[in-house]
């Protein structure tokens, strides 16, 4: 490596010291993975229950994601001037079938990541809790439209995918579609226990609980006549959310939480087509409550006018991941 070069590098880590957050070198087209160690990093919840795990007998275990996660997560907030050592964390995801030199899907991937924490963490508690930190409770109920009985059944997801539609969307919009009642006729209809047959039904989600960690996928992607394409459509977004002024009617009877409201934190972006893509994002620092846009290596304090811009149209990186915090539980600044 050239001198030139060497000064370039040790200047754009002494400015991202500065900044109060470290970059990572894109290895093997790894800004999918660096874009949501971005996110993580900002989870400080998540590191906080990794740090609390004694990982003494596990030092030389290069397939542990939860081991390296805790590693590079330690790492990204040591100070410069070395660059983050991250090449561990993406070989231990190689190691997991989360293969170097592919293009990844952001939300496939980060999914991928809390099942192999799930698998490999041996304190099931603690595991637990990284589980719980996601966990978005639901109540499924189906409804035959013939004998009008009802079945019901507790599911749960980590990421709540959304669906948009071509023209302009909202969040609170894709999320009340999400919850919508749907008919189930046809090819679609479903078993009914006290019909004994397969019946017409009407099939509705309602919350039981909300996480800590609310994690959103806006589906930009779909199938259409045997190839994928990316829907560059625009889809809004507030910096704060409140479900209980905006969709407590989607709580089951079962809800009870009193803290609804929920701060942003954190945005993964997509730029380019749906075969050929970059993933960068944006984070609120943690102490000064700002915000950032890290492009791999490259951080420069941005804000909130500048997030808005991935809401969406053609030719610009577009939101692809959302991650809110549950305001009640935001610790104060040490």
């Amino acid at each position: 490596m050239s001198a030139g070069v060497c000064r370039f590098f040790s200047e754009l880590l002494r400015r991202n010291a500065q900044l109060g957050m470290r970059g990572l070198t894109n290895y093997y087209l790894s800004c999918c993975v660096n874009s949501l160690l971005q996110s993580l990093a900002a989870t400080w919840e998540l590191a906080g229950i990794l740090e609390k795990w004694a990982t003494a007998g596990l030092r030389a275990d290069s397939r542990n994601v939860p081991l390296q996660l805790k590693k590079v997560l330690a790492a990204m907030r040591s100070d410069p001037p070395q660059p983050c050592p991250h090449r561990d964390f993406l070989n231990c995801l190689d190691r997991n079938s989360i293969h170097l030199n592919i293009q990844h899907d952001a939300d496939e991937v980060f999914l991928s990541i809390l099942n192999l924490i799930q698998q490999q963490m041996e304190d099931r508690d603690l595991a637990l809790e990284i589980q719980n930190l996601y966990k978005i409770s639901m109540e499924t109920q189906l409804q035959c439209l013939e004998c009008n009985s009802v079945q019901s059944r507790s599911t749960y997801l980590l990421s709540l995918p959304l669906h948009i539609k071509e023209d302009h969307n909202s969040l609170e919009g894709c999320m009340a579609s999400f919850f919508e009642h749907q008919e189930l006729r046809g090819a679609n209809s479903c078993f009914c226990s006290q019909c004994g047959t397969r019946k017409p039904s009407r099939r509705g989600v309602k919350l039981n609980s909300l996480p800590q960690i609310l994690c959103i996928q806006l589906k930009r992607f779909r199938n259409m006549r045997g190839s994928t394409r990316k829907m560059d459509c625009e889809v809004t977004f507030p910096e704060t959310f409140d479900f209980s002024e905006s969709l407590r009617e989607v709580f089951s009877a079962n809800f009870s939480q009193d803290d609804c409201r929920y701060s942003l934190y954190a945005v993964v972006v997509h730029c380019g087509c749906a075969v050929s893509g970059h993933y960068t994002a944006f984070v609120r620092h943690k102490d000064n409550k700002q915000w950032y846009y890290a492009d791999d290596s490259h951080v420069q304090q941005t804000s909130w006018e500048d997030v808005q811009t991935s809401y969406g149209g053609r030719y610009r990186g577009t939101a692809y991941m959302l991650m809110y915090r549950r305001d009640s539980k935001e610790p104060t600044s040490t």
